[in-house]
């Protein structure tokens, strides 16, 4: 029997042969050797206060694998978040890891455009959306602070092989239908709670033809389908890519032909109309049309999910020469992103469309940044969660593609994008 992603690069990992849960028995158990580990701003100074009260000045198991980034409270908001902020830059120039300031932006985006991620890493963080570096064929997912604590000090970390769910989908695009009505439309049918604990293996022509940011909008997601993580096959443009930024060979990773999966769904999204998530679940989807006209206070676009140039430059399209009738806000993923959009106009049409454009950073995913709502506020989010509460006590989120966003701002409404 062929082996699935997962088992390759945990069979690596932990230098034996694995595989996951067979005919309902337990999959195996495996110390895998860890190539990345990354703390944040929220989670990280938890880990390092337990890691100085577990092993003290014990020097962390390889300074260039470990990686702090601030991407929650940006600049810090609070003394408490100032504070915060301080224990991971005392810890890091103590312990000689790597450090990516206020200046940089969403954590997983920056360690991939910092040449930290390759096909076969094991990779791990203290953010629960760390499943999106997938999209380069990596195993990165989010765990605890006792998990982070132990990963520091020793370099492994424990896991069960994961049994995978494999994702087939076919078509082409239709007008104004992007990667994020695609995971939308298969958050409906699979659910939040579909995948939990799998590892969930994206495929099939239309996931070919994406681009990077396609790719991490889909993997970003498995976190909302619970689960563990998400792969796509690295192709030649992201092997490329992952080239340029590591100046290092690069071999890719894919599923034999023969591999066994828990369960295989296939869709065809040739006729798939642009998707919306309704308040308070993922899952809670359904075409734009059916909720068209519901008038919003707020439009956001960003966030780990959707917060890369072309993404912005979806956007940027509908909006040009246009006013938003509601508050916009524009989050670039990263400065990387942010110098891009710049240098070719997009800050020109979203501030003359009288956007808001912040520092670049996960923003509007939950409570504590500029922009949450009041209660009854309603916003459409280009992020991955509309939890109850999450970003304002009694407010309502709606999640659709930068496109659906951009439009809804232009008309104060939950506005299909092709009506734009």
């Amino acid at each position: 029997m062929g082996k699935t992603i997962i088992e390759k690069i945990l069979s690596k990992a932990s230098k034996k042969d694995v595989s996951a849960s067979t005919d309902r028995m337990a999959g195996d158990r495996v110390w895998a050797d860890l190539d990345l580990v990354a703390m944040r701003d929220f989670g990280g100074p938890n880990a390092i206060l337990e890691y100085k009260n577990s092993f003290d000045e014990r020097p962390v198991f390889d300074g260039n694998k470990v990686a702090i980034t601030f991407d929650l409270h940006i600049p810090a908001r609070n003394e408490k978040v100032a504070q915060n902020q301080k224990i991971c830059r005392d810890f890091s120039a103590k312990m000689k890891t790597r450090l990516f300031d206020v200046n940089t932006g969403i954590g997983q985006h920056i360690l991939f455009e910092n040449g930290l991620v390759r096909p076969w890493d094991v990779i791990i963080g203290t953010d629960s959306h760390m499943n999106l570096l997938g999209a380069f064929g990596s195993f990165a997912s989010g765990v605890g602070t006792t998990d982070i604590t132990a990963a520091l000090t020793y370099g492994k970390l424990w896991f069960k092989v994961p049994e995978t769910i494999k994702i087939v989908i076919d078509g082409n695009l239709n007008e104004s239908v992007y990667p994020k009505d695609i995971i939308l439309h298969i958050l409906k049918n699979i659910r939040t709670d579909g995948a939990i604990y799998k590892a969930v293996e994206f495929t099939g022509e239309a996931v070919e033809k994406m681009s990077l940011a396609g790719r991490i909008t889909l993997t970003s997601m498995v976190t909302e389908l619970s689960g563990k993580v998400g792969f796509i096959e690295p192709d030649d443009k992201i092997l490329r890519f992952v080239h340029e930024r590591t100046n290092t060979d690069i071999k890719g990773i894919n599923a034999d032909s023969d591999a066994r999966y828990e369960k295989v769904f296939h869709y065809d999204i040739s006729d798939l109309k642009p998707q919306i998530a309704c308040p308070h679940s993922p899952d809670n989807v359904k075409d734009v049309k059916e909720v068209e006209g519901r008038p919003i206070d707020q439009s956001f676009i960003g966030s780990c999910t959707n917060g890369r140039y072309e993404d912005l430059k979806i956007a940027a399209e509908i909006l040009r020469g246009k006013k938003s009738k509601v508050r916009l806000i524009i989050v670039p993923a990263t400065m990387e992103v942010a110098k891009e959009a710049l240098k070719n106009g997009l800050y020109d049409i979203f501030l003359d469309a009288g956007g808001v454009i912040t520092n670049p950073g996960c923003a509007l995913c939950t409570t504590g940044h500029p922009g949450i709502l009041a209660p009854s506020e309603v916003m459409v989010s280009t992020s991955n969660r509309n939890f109850i509460g999450k970003l304002g006590k009694g407010a309502e989120v709606y999640l659709a593609s930068p496109a659906t966003a951009a439009a809804s701002a232009i008309e104060g409404r939950i506005t299909n994008p092709r009506e734009v």
